[in-house]
């Protein structure tokens, strides 16, 4: 018998492992539907935690999801600023379905919100036997028209607008003296860091379900490391600051601090589900909304927040499923927020509405059985410089403020080599393709609000982008 060559090892060690996995997914019961804990940061740049390569600081906690089941490498955020890619979190459609989707963010004060009548990730789940929380950010309507509660989560702790001061919990950008943090639809008053409250409230909401044996979805949706640039014990900065977006604050220290905040409480919610003994059967995923703001670490990419190069859509996400997904996997899969809906209604036995239907792709393939990596097609859109984005395999098509590229995304992660000229049969198709995916969204519109990370007279390096 011929000695068996390293290639023969790895894969009967591989199929090995998908037996394994196809056995324990066999053996679940029908009836154990899996808990799902879905993590998301806000602005965490793609390079932020320690897995993805950031060598300031260690973010052991987030990483051990990563230890513990699967690590994307060609994750995207559905837009480049929050409540966008919010609304097709919830949906799992491309948010240029919705009006409010449109919003770049939505704006406080302004009257446009998720409609209740859309079916949501919550919504749909519940129909499926699940209870449903959101803790932490909403930032998709205000009162008394939209909310978590009305677009099918049970409970709902945490702020509605799009930033919150860490210690006084006052909202707005210009910072009112008007606290944003609820309790279902009651307002309420806590002292505490903010980072450190949504952590608590999560670890007692695990435990009150786990308590009930009750299947649960539990989005914690942290603030960190949005702007302002307050750390733990930086309470005094909290007094000193007079608008939430502090252009004379923040440090690379005190992104860090913040940073390690946020993964001190992930720690807690992961042992809470340990202490609980339900972590075998619970889906945790953690992500961003989309790419880093200033002090964030987006390497290889260029870029940031606001912006459809990589840097800004690019963005860490792991997901963990003992039960189903194996352990320490890395994934070059074309991911995109709005395939979350699909992969988790999936797994948890829930539909979709036939009505809506979702504009996501099913993951599990991928992540349960070691399916190999599907081709995708996504497009994006950004008011601001009218920025327009599609990603066709290794090939990415990019206009900023009328200028137009082609690049290979892979090959060339920075998107410096322009192709257009050297590959303008593919330059052609993907605009076309473009267009014609454009048509079936809503339009853009001249009255939505929408600008860039900073101007020059902010930014040192935003050289020539002036105010209009």
């Amino acid at each position: 018998m011929p000695a068996l060559t390293r290639r023969d090892l790895l894969a009967t060690s591989a199929a090995a492992a998908l037996a394994s996995t196809a056995s324990r997914a066999k053996a679940q019961s029908p009836g154990a539907k899996p808990n799902i804990v879905y993590i998301m940061a806000d602005d965490l740049g793609y390079a932020d935690l320690s897995c993805y390569g950031r060598r300031e600081y260690a973010t052991q906690n987030i990483d051990s999801i990563a230890t513990r089941g699967v690590r994307f490498t060609q994750a995207y955020a559905n837009s480049a600023v929050c409540s966008a890619t919010r609304t097709a979190l919830i949906t799992g459609r491309y948010q240029y379905r919705l009006r409010v989707g449109l919003e770049e963010p939505v704006r406080d004060g302004k009257q446009i919100g998720l409609p209740p009548a859309h079916p949501t990730l919550p919504s749909l789940l519940k129909k499926a036997g699940y209870s449903t929380t959101l803790i932490g950010k909403w930032h998709l309507g205000q009162l008394p028209k939209f909310g978590p509660l009305a677009s099918g989560y049970d409970h709902f702790w945490g702020f509605r607008g799009g930033a919150l001061d860490y210690f006084t919990h006052q909202s707005g950008i210009a910072r009112t003296n008007t606290s944003d943090l609820w309790d279902d639809d009651v307002p309420i008053h806590q002292t505490g860091y903010l980072t450190d409250l949504l952590g608590a409230r999560a670890v007692k909401v695990i435990g009150d379900y786990a308590a009930a044996k009750q299947p649960f979805f539990l989005s914690l949706h942290f603030n960190a490391p949005h702007w302002p640039w307050e750390g733990p014990g930086d309470e005094a900065e909290s007094q000193r600051i007079t608008a939430l977006i502090d252009r004379d604050g923040g440090s690379m220290q005190t992104y860090a601090r913040m940073v390690l905040a946020m993964d001190a409480q992930v720690g807690r919610v992961l042992e809470a589900l340990t202490s609980a003994r339900i972590a075998h059967n619970t889906i945790v995923i953690f992500t961003s909304d989309n790419g880093g703001e200033r002090f964030a670490d987006t390497w290889p990419f260029t870029g940031k927040k606001t912006e459809l190069l990589e840097g800004g859509l690019r963005i860490p996400a792991l997901i963990s499923w003992p039960a189903r997904i194996p352990r320490s996997r890395i994934s070059e899969q074309v991911a995109i927020t709005m395939d979350w809906v699909p992969t988790l209604l999936t797994a948890a036995g829930a539909q979709p509405d036939p009505a809506y239907p979702l504009d996501g792709m099913n993951l599990l393939p991928q992540l349960t059985l070691g399916a190999p990596p599907q081709p995708r097609k996504l497009f994006w859109r950004y008011h601001y410089n009218q920025q327009r984005a599609h990603r066709d395999g290794d090939m990415k098509y990019l206009r900023i403020a009328g200028n137009e590229f082609l690049f290979n995304v892979v090959d060339d992660p920075l998107e410096r080599a322009n192709l257009k000229g050297r590959q303008p049969e593919v330059f052609a198709r993907l605009l076309a393709e473009y267009e014609a995916w454009n048509a079936s969204m809503l339009p853009d519109l001249p009255e939505i609000k929408s600008g860039p990370l900073g101007y020059s007279d902010e930014l040192a390096d935003h050289t020539g982008v002036e105010r209009k």
